[in-house]
């Protein structure tokens, strides 16, 4: 995604106000989402040891920001990525019970990024997990846990109207869901981008399931680390999978909006399955995969909500830098000052 400038763009907020406007949204919907999805804030860490396992590795080929640490004999640790199994981990170890779970504030450092309208350098998102029992994984538990994070979004929405009522709301009222292969059937000739966008346009707002297993033209729609999410096991709905994106589309950069994956975690048996479909069982070895195998682990469901991705898409910015302190390049933050984006 190259640096988009939205024509005759107009920031509906001063910074100054934006940061209260900012205020707002993190206090309102971390509240709201605790109360909506039953959880309690917990302590994260920014990094974790190396060689456990517990760093979230993405699409299997992103590298951590990394240090040594001295006082413990140069042992290696890493800037978490985001905490997806470091949460479901924290749930076994608080003894947390069906039907409840935990969130965080998860700050990150991403270095890989290509930096434009939406991504930068610093990640910053809501972490949150939540125990289930092992008959909850399923689609419709799934898409009962999506639809709950999508009314909190709304309800956020409808207060920044309330206290700014020149942004005005455009999310639908229904969250649409659709299964990555019915996209591709529906638009066969297009990139998995492009099926996304017409999508996202046509709806609104989407939950896009099936992320990480390869669809029936052999590719996946998109990447995803084999040992949080379950992207292999059958679903209700014929097709495979149990987790999902959710996508919103964007009026100002006239693109689809990603706020959030999550999905239903791996069992015993999908981790097996999914570890050898990518090459790397020799993680079974690793500390947290053990753990999971050894049936220690509680089963779960989770994800990550983006903060400064919701501020920007509530406040309808046109750059995540104008919610958020970040570095940009030189002539990126000069091509934003021309089209009157003012960054952070």
């Amino acid at each position: 995604m190259a640096l988009i400038i939205p024509p005759r763009y107009k920031q509906k907020l001063l910074p100054e106000t934006t940061e209260i406007a900012i205020k707002v949204i993190k206090e309102g919907f971390q509240t709201e989402l605790a109360s909506a999805l039953n959880l309690r804030r917990v302590t994260a860490p920014l990094f974790v040891l190396a060689g456990t396992g517990l760093n979230d590795d993405l699409n299997g080929v992103e590298h951590a920001v990394s240090f040594n640490i001295d006082a413990m004999g140069g042992k290696r640790a890493e800037v978490v990525h985001s905490l997806a199994k470091w949460k479901r981990a924290k749930l076994g170890a608080y003894g947390i019970a069906p039907g409840y779970g935990l969130y965080t504030d998860m700050n990150a450092i991403r270095t890989f990024e290509d930096l434009d309208n939406l991504h930068s350098l610093y990640v910053d998102q809501w972490d949150w997990e939540k125990t289930i029992n092992e008959e909850d994984r399923n689609l419709d538990y799934l898409k009962a846990t999506a639809e709950k994070i999508y009314n909190v979004v709304r309800e956020i929405e409808r207060r920044i109207y309330k206290q700014f009522p020149h942004i005005t709301p455009v999310l639908p009222e229904k969250l649409t869901f659709i299964h990555a292969e019915q996209l591709l059937k529906e638009y066969p000739g297009l990139t998995s981008r492009e099926r996304e966008a017409k999508a996202a346009k046509k709806y609104g707002a989407i939950f896009l399931i099936g992320i990480g297993n390869p669809l029936s033209d052999g590719e996946p729609h998109d990447g995803r680390a084999p040992d949080y999410d379950d992207w292999i096991t059958p679903n209700s709905d014929g097709y495979t999978g149990l987790n999902g994106d959710l996508i919103f589309w964007d009026n100002v950069l006239d693109t689809p909006f990603e706020l959030s994956s999550m999905g239903i975690r791996v069992s015993p048996e999908s981790l097996k399955k999914q570890l050898e479909q990518r090459g790397c069982s020799d993680r079974c070895s690793l500390t947290f995969h053990k753990a999971l195998l050894n049936g220690e682990l509680p089963y779960s469901i989770g994800g990550g909500i983006g903060q400064s991705r919701l501020c920007m898409f509530l406040l309808q910015k046109a750059h995540i830098g104008e919610v958020q302190a970040s570095i940009w390049p030189e002539d990126q933050i000069e091509e934003c000052r021309k089209a009157g984006i003012t960054l952070l």
